[in-house]
């Protein structure tokens, strides 16, 4: 049998997720996984963003604390796929203004800019994957289910007439 490189497959899902689905593979649970607190509220983007990370950070942070999937440990992760963002935009701005090929001293080369781009498109799929945000990445998410209530439901205790 060959032995794996460490590091190597799929990365583990946390405990809490494993958890919450019924623990599926009916392996031993990890008990002294960290648990760290998901954030209540988006905190601002940091003022030292580009315009094009700030806007991505607006829009990706309030979903992300929503579902749950953001805690304050993973900020750096939104601020790494946010500057990915930026720099792919910027990459892709370039290369609509000046094309794919540039003219050089050299003659015609490839744009710079191309490699840029596929660079930071490679860091946001990265960042993306350990947010949740492609569908692969969502699918093997699990969430803590949100306990709806209602005005009546405490008149009853929190429990269901029959």
């Amino acid at each position: 049998m060959a032995s794996r490189a460490p590091g190597g497959g799929r990365k583990p899902k946390p405990t809490a997720q494993k958890r919450e689905a019924g623990n599926p593979g009916k392996r031993k649970l990890n008990e002294s996984e960290p648990d760290y607190s998901t954030l209540l509220i988006a905190p601002p983007a940091p003022d030292w963003m580009s315009q094009h990370a700030g806007v991505m950070w607006d829009k990706l942070a309030p979903e992300l604390i929503g579902a749950k999937v953001l805690t304050l440990t993973d900020l750096h992760v939104l601020e790494g796929f946010c500057l990915a963002y930026s720099r792919w935009r910027e990459a892709e701005e370039d290369v609509m203004r000046n094309g794919i090929t540039i003219k050089t001293a050299m003659g015609r080369v490839k744009n710079p800019a191309c490699t840029v781009a596929n660079e930071a498109m490679r860091q946001m799929t990265s960042y993306g994957a350990a947010l949740g945000l492609d569908p692969a990445s969502r699918a093997r998410l699990v969430v803590p289910k949100s306990k709806k209530s209602n005005a009546f439901s405490a008149l009853l205790g929190g429990k269901r007439g029959s």
